[in-house]
């Protein structure tokens, strides 16, 4: 094997350690139902192109890492890009996480080979490719027919699931309505997830709404005991 065909290897081994502890995992409501069902079945041809898009923490390179997981895609993050010679990517089936980090003239050869060569091409990102900035025309109107699909941020369902998993990894179970009041008032992102669980993980005591309402220094309900 050349040592090209193993640096791509290299890419791809720590998402595919990655995506077998999150696919399990992964919580399915409103806020990701349909980037998940197109994601079940896609590609469904070769050629294909998507783009999974949402704001930070919304879990879509969780359920890319899925994907990956089913479909056994060579996986890329932004800049890397460059570092592959995009004809070893012909044919394959290919996941671009932080797409947008990656420059125009390497992301136009993974479109262009993607599309003529038999393969696939996932693209991940914060904003949809038709709003990302590029110099090159022709990239642009590639970008602009790019299928789409949005992720939202986490609902109340995906938030409590990311919750009780924070929760989990510090040996931590707190009652429901703990995961419940604080579903409610963060933010709704997995950086605050980290945050708030740490902040009450090191008070080393039981994870209780009392506890919680006082690191939150939410002082509407202190009289609900």
């Amino acid at each position: 094997m050349t040592a090209l065909g193993s640096d791509i290897r290299q890419l791809r081994l720590p998402l595919r350690q990655e995506a077998s502890q999150r696919a399990a995992d992964f919580v399915v409501s409103e806020s990701n139902a349909a980037a998940t069902s197109v994601l079940a079945t896609w590609p469904e041809m070769a050629g294909s192109v998507l783009s999974i898009f949402g704001p930070p923490g919304s879990g879509k390179s969780h359920l890319a890492a899925a994907w990956v997981e089913r479909t056994g895609a060579v996986a890329l993050h932004g800049a890397e890009a460059a570092l592959v010679d995009p004809l070893e990517l012909e044919g394959q089936i290919v996941l671009l996480d932080r797409a947008q980090d990656a420059d125009d003239e390497s992301l136009f050869h993974l479109i262009n080979l993607t599309q003529s060569g038999g393969g696939a091409l996932l693209l991940v990102s914060r904003d949809p490719p038709a709003a990302w900035a590029c110099d090159l025309p022709d990239l642009r109107s590639r970008l602009n027919a790019i299928r789409t699909v949005g992720i939202e941020a986490p609902d109340d369902v995906v938030l409590g699931a990311m919750l009780k998993r924070a929760f989990a990894t510090r040996n931590i179970t707190p009652g429901d309505e703990v995961i419940d009041y604080l579903a409610r008032r963060i933010d709704r992102s997995a950086d605050a997830v980290e945050r708030i669980v740490d902040q009450l993980d090191a008070y080393h005591r039981p994870v209780t709404r009392v506890l919680a309402r006082q690191v939150l220094g939410d002082s509407d309900e202190m009289s609900d005991g």
